[in-house]
């Protein structure tokens, strides 16, 4: 129960708050017993924090807080109306397919593209709040979540409903895994199983526990599905009243009233990594060799016997297992888990069972934090809750749910967006590093700014201490929050220190955007799960001290035996080729069973894969010891050049191995008229903006240079800043200008040619005349609002969508900036770096090893490399493939997709040729002169020119080039 202060505190703040607590639907979350009788207290809801305060819900703007509120008054009716999908109004954008009986449809169903919109007209009976369901089909695509905006009467209710996020069907593509040469298992294969869904639409991030309930007039209304991402099949949308299930006391009251008896003397178990589907291919077997407990288990061998772990964290991620029943009965469910990543908080899932949610109590039950592994059975007061199950075969799933604790993420969320505006308009006054002797009048510039601060304090304080009621006492979690608090609270009563506490204050909001992403991830290991009769007994969730003891023991002896670094075939045979992989184990692990599953039985060719540093490839090939070939290679010249590596381009099918790629890919490849690697990655840069803040400020997206220097006074008016790296400037403008970087096969560098000369000018003008800064952290930057735009590589994407998620849908990439043509078109290029595969010249079997480079830089493996990378770490790891194909079936949305593949056909290969360090270094030292020294631009890099060309001409004399 709450203490008397507490609740006072809590009355003085709800006081504050609006209406809108009606909007929030309070689950109470079920509580675990586990086998070792630990009883958890009730975790309690908090509505007074989710409502927040006035001027929080003016700052939630079109939140679907601020929608139900404005609607919580509204009737609930028990109306339902199906729109069939065949019957839809029209399509925009797309071609709209009817198809009869679809994978056993009862009725015609729609297939929608990846692009596009689909229209649906539905007249409403009567005024009121409604849920709306769809049933889909996944369509073949590029494997990622199938993501819809939906539109009502064309626009979007609320800002929620522009990402509604329907996950697709997968599974273990083998029943049990395979093991390697060393009795290692294996990581079985991902595979898609698509299979018909129904959903209620709701919030993607899990920020709300409660289905979207949409206002509908009394008439005729249109709804519309925009495609955001991937294709899918419509059955239908449904318009109706989602009730939640009963409490657990309601539901076992109903056991006695049907005469519902307790089972007795049955155990079931099922193996977490025998999972019969789940969302996303990253939910895959795991191995884990921490308890000799977890099933099946060896001591040194790698055995893949659990399921989940950190890849199991995003909300709406799910997993499902089926389960044999042996006879009718209530039962109690239990599951050996660990929940060892996120201390201080109880991760939560959402129990069904065959499709529905047994009782309320089950839709969220958490899982408390302890560093080993735990026997949970969900119940409350010390008994474990009972189900009634039936004779024969139930799907049990579990699905990640934010529970109460979406309130606190979503508070906390709100309150960064509100700290982050704040923030920016401070520094439009007073800059990011501010004259802390000068006063700035923030008091009278922002008149908002003593009651933000004091809000936020009080908001922040209170989050914490619901998160310390959830858990039971002090949760580590909090600590940011309590510090943040005090520190805006100090500012709020003194701001006349805010200027010379700004860093410490945009240090702390960022911190707090790093706790939105730890917490926002709830992971949870699961090793089996289990039903049984009340009177079975719990299983152990160890083998004891003794037990351990050996385990650690043998485990310490056989590691002076095992080979954990080698990734072995399983296979006798003799090995025909020899494969150096320069990258991580998962990478290795995954091209292992490639091999295994594809290329071996395909050719016949078997391959000794083995995982080295990139750091000894160059040593062991002038040693004599090298492969066959080795991948991911970036310095591809400097082997050519010591006739180290075979000339690709002689072997057959060597034209239509090079069409799957752009020309660009290969320039640093090319050496004397030879081709001397297949790409494998290609990168390029894109532009990133805040599309938010140019909204904000009235800004346009840049097209052109001309564009961006417009843009520049106008952001640095604001205190704000162009995030510009200097060498990827200073190449964009030569080639967009016409010009090059080498004359002919590399003999001297054209930087001293006209456009050379000119381009250098105008790039040192843009750092020294504008005063652009030179070494920054753009993601950080970005995050903040700081640097709304900036060129950088576009794997920046990747981290920007994983680190950012506070800014997610406020951000987009365009082409870099261009040149305007006399013919009025805008060339944007840009140069690329390129990583490839190489074969050795001393390669015992050339044969064996081309077919092996044909088949890896194929678009088949380097798609499915790509999506499987992606599956095991996350979106972090999308893959920059070289290949055009693969590149288009890789998880992109279509319009990141369409960015992307416009700008690689203005994609120009960076040129590598001997002694083409030099070239970088002193265009840096001719740069740097130029801006530190003030020196003038044309003379000064011809004096570096003449530098690049002498030790150009030194290499080229070392390796019997014409210097001529």
């Amino acid at each position: 129960m709450l203490n008397a202060a507490t609740k006072t505190k809590r009355a003085a703040v709800a006081a504050l708050a609006l209406a809108f607590l009606a909007t929030i639907v309070s689950v109470v979350p079920a509580n675990f017993t586990s086998g070792s009788s630990l009883v958890l207290e009730p975790v309690r809801t908090m509505p007074e924090l989710a409502a927040g305060k006035t001027a929080a819900q003016e700052e939630s703007g079109s939140r679907y807080e601020a929608y139900a509120a404005k609607y919580s008054d509204a009737a609930r009716p028990s109306i339902e109306r199906t729109i069939e999908a065949e019957s839809y109004a029209a399509a925009e954008g797309m071609e709209a397919v009817v198809i009869d009986g679809h994978e056993g449809a009862d009725t015609p169903v729609v297939a929608t593209g990846e692009a596009g919109a689909i229209h649906f007209d539905i007249d409403v009976p009567e005024d009121g709040l409604y849920h709306i369901g769809l049933r889909y089909y996944p369509m073949e695509g590029n494997t990622s979540q199938i993501e819809r905006e939906l539109l009502v009467d064309g626009s979007a209710p609320f800002e929620e409903a522009s990402r509604l996020v329907f996950s697709r069907v997968w599974r273990n593509e083998a029943a049990s895994p395979e093991r390697d040469a060393g009795g290692n298992d294996l990581r079985p294969r991902q595979t898609e199983s698509p299979q018909w869904q129904e959903r209620v639409l709701r919030d993607a991030e899990g920020y709300y526990r409660e289905p979207f309930s949409f206002y509908f007039s009394k008439g005729r209304h249109r709804l519309s599905l925009v495609s955001l991402r991937e294709p899918m099949i419509i059955d239908y949308l449904k318009l109706y009243r989602h009730d939640d299930a009963p409490a657990y006391e309601q539901v076992a009251q109903g056991y006695g009233e049907k005469g519902y008896e307790p089972t007795e003397g049955v155990f079931v178990k099922v193996q977490g990594e025998d999972a019969a589907f789940k969302s996303s291919p990253s939910l895959y077997p795991l191995n884990d060799r921490s308890s000799p407990g977890t099933e099946p288990y060896h001591v040194s061998k790698i055995r893949m016997n659990t399921i989940g772990g950190v890849n199991w964290k995003i909300p709406g991620q799910w997993i499902s297992w089926n389960i044999d029943i042996p006879e009718d009965g209530l039962y109690e469910f239990g599951l050996r888990y660990k929940q060892n990543t996120v201390r201080g908080v109880n991760v939560v899932r959402e129990l069904t069972i065959d499709g529905a949610v047994p009782f309320a109590e089950a839709a969220a039950i958490p899982f408390p934090y302890d560093g080993a592994w735990q026997i949970g059975m969900p119940g409350e007061d010390g008994k474990p809750y009972r189900f009634y199950l039936t004779k024969g075969t139930h799907q049990i799933k579990l699905e990640l749910t934010m529970g109460d604790l979406a309130d606190i993420i979503r508070m906390v969320r709100s309150s960064i967006g509100r700290l982050n505006d704040l923030y920016l308009k401070i520094i439009m006054i007073t800059s990011a590093a501010p004259d802390p002797l000068r006063d700035y009048e923030l008091d009278r510039k922002i008149p908002e700014l003593k009651r933000v601060f004091e809000e936020e304090s009080e908001r922040l304080s209170l989050a914490a201490d619901v998160m310390d009621e959830m858990v039971g006492g002090t949760s580590a979690s909090t600590t940011i929050l309590r510090t943040t608090s005090y520190q805006l609270n100090d500012i709020g009563n003194r701001t006349e220190t805010l200027t010379s506490r700004l860093k410490t204050f945009k240090d702390n909001v960022t911190a707090l955007g790093t706790w939105l992403l730890t917490v926002n991830e709830q992971p949870l290991e699961i090793d089996y799960l289990f039903f049984k009769s009340p009177d079975s007994p719990v299983p152990d969730v160890s083998t004891g001290a003794v037990g351990k003891a050996v385990h650690e023991v043998m485990s310490f002896a056989r590691s002076f035996s095992e080979e954990y670094n080698q990734v072995g075939s399983g296979k006798e045979a003799d090995k025909d080729v020899t494969v150096w992989i320069a990258a991580g184990r998962d990478q290795a692990q995954l091209l292992r069973s490639m091999i295994d599953n594809s290329f071996t039985p395909q050719t016949g060719i078997t391959v000794n894969l083995q995982l080295v540093n990139p750091a000894v490839v160059l040593p062991a090939t002038l040693a004599g010891k090298g492969p066959d070939i080795a991948l991911t290679q970036g310095d591809v010249v400097n082997f050519a050049m010591r006739s180290a590596l075979a000339d690709l381009s002689d072997f057959p099918g060597f034209d239509e191995v090079k069409s799957r790629f752009k020309d660009s890919a290969f320039a640093g490849f090319r050496y004397r008229g030879g081709v001397y690697a297949i790409p494998e990655t290609q990168s390029f840069p894109m532009l990133f903006y805040r599309k938010d803040i140019l909204e904000e400020l009235g800004l346009e997206v840049p097209q052109t240079w001309e564009d961006m220097y417009r843009i520049i006074p106008e952001l640095q008016k604001h205190n704000m800043d162009l995030a510009l790296p200097h060498g990827i400037v200073f190449e964009s403008m030569l080639y967009q200008s016409g010009g090059q970087y080498y004359q002919g096969d590399g003999i001297a560098t054209d930087l001293d040619s006209d456009v050379g000369i000119e381009t250098f000018r105008k790039w040192t003008e843009l750092y020294t005349n504008y005063k652009l800064p030179i070494e920054f952290d753009f993601i950080n930057r970005f995050r903040t609002g700081e640097m709304p735009i900036g060129i950088a590589d576009y794997t920046t994407f990747n981290f920007l969508t994983i680190f950012a998620p506070e800014i997610r849908g406020q951000w987009h990439f365009a082409a870099v900036p261009g040149i305007r043509g006399a013919d009025g078109g805008v060339r944007h290029d840009t140069l690329s770096t390129s990583t490839g595969t190489v074969m050795f010249e001393n390669a015992r079997n050339k044969e064996a090893g081309w077919a092996f480079i044909k088949w890896w830089t194929d678009s088949e493996a380097q798609a499915t490399f790509g999506r499987e990378m992606e599956a095991i770490l996350g979106e972090s790891a999308r893959y920059a493939a070289a290949n055009t194909e693969a590149l288009r079936r890789l998880p992109w949305s279509a319009r990141e997709l369409a960015q992307l593949t416009d700008e690689l056909e203005w994609v120009v290969g960076r040129p590598a040729v001997p002694g083409g360090y030099s070239l970088d270094r002193h265009l840096n030292n001719a740069f740097y002169e130029v801006y530190t020294e003030g020196s003038e631009p044309r003379e000064t890099l011809e004096n570096y020119v003449r530098t690049i060309n002498q030790e150009i001409a030194v290499k080229r004399r070392e390796f019997d080039l014409p210097t001529k």
